[in-house]
């Protein structure tokens, strides 16, 4: 009873028009300060369509501001889940939806890895699959999604079905509209590293140097193949 109103909390905060919310087993999975949860709940936020719909060639000042206010609210609702958990005695922790600028690390600007991954927890849960531009790409939203994720100690929900390889098929729409020339088109499954498929440097460049051409500000965003991508198309 106690975790049938506990999920029914965590509807109510991630209502399912806008999210979709799934649950994951992570032992083993993680390490450092992450080590003691075994267990993740992924938030992914539905972005909206007609922003999405107007990439064309970049970022615009509106998917700029859908951006930021999407991770702003997926830090919001994952904190209310965290609260909610820790109410009914279960041990919770919030990981921001993207990492400050002061949080990375001479590690990251070497390699571009975050030593947590929400789209690690997403496949885990059973909600989407990696893109062949390392998208997370959902079942009900495609790639037209924002990421954040809540880890427990213990199980809130029977954990989804893992998803270890990719669904695109031999779809390579993202792959031939990537301004940046970011990805090979190899298919992403559980045994391919990242940078096998996908060259994150060249993703960053280009998307820096769009971006302070259409909004006046360079920062790591682009959206095209998000727009293209069949999956997330209405």
């Amino acid at each position: 009873m106690m975790k049938d109103e506990l999920m029914s909390g965590i509807r109510k905060i991630c209502p399912k028009e806008l999210y979709e919310i799934g649950f994951a087993s992570l032992s083993g999975l993680l390490s450092g300060s992450w080590s003691e949860y075994s267990y993740g709940i992924s938030l992914a936020r539905k972005l909206d369509d007609r922003i999405i719909d107007e990439i064309k060639n970049g970022p615009t000042v509106a998917y700029y501001d859908l951006y930021n206010a999407v991770n702003d609210e997926l830090n919001r609702k994952s904190d209310e889940i965290v609260s909610l958990c820790r109410r009914y005695g279960i041990n919770a922790l919030a990981v921001k939806a993207t990492v400050d600028e002061q949080e990375l690390d001479g590690d990251y600007e070497r390699t571009l890895r975050y030593p947590f991954s929400h789209k690690m927890v997403a496949t885990r849960a059973g909600i989407g699959w990696i893109g062949k531009t390392d998208l997370l790409v959902t079942y009900r939203f495609g790639p037209r999604v924002r990421l954040a994720s809540v880890l427990t100690v213990e199980p809130i929900a029977e954990p989804g079905e893992p998803i270890d390889k990719s669904y695109c098929g031999d779809c390579d729409l993202c792959v031939r509209s990537c301004p940046a020339r970011a990805a090979t088109g190899t298919p992403w499954d559980i045994t391919v590293d990242r940078d096998l498929f996908y060259d994150p440097f060249a993703c960053r460049r280009f998307a820096r140097s769009i971006s302070a051409r259409n909004i006046g500000r360079e920062v790591s965003l682009c959206g095209i193949c998000v727009s293209v991508c069949p999956r997330g198309m209405r």
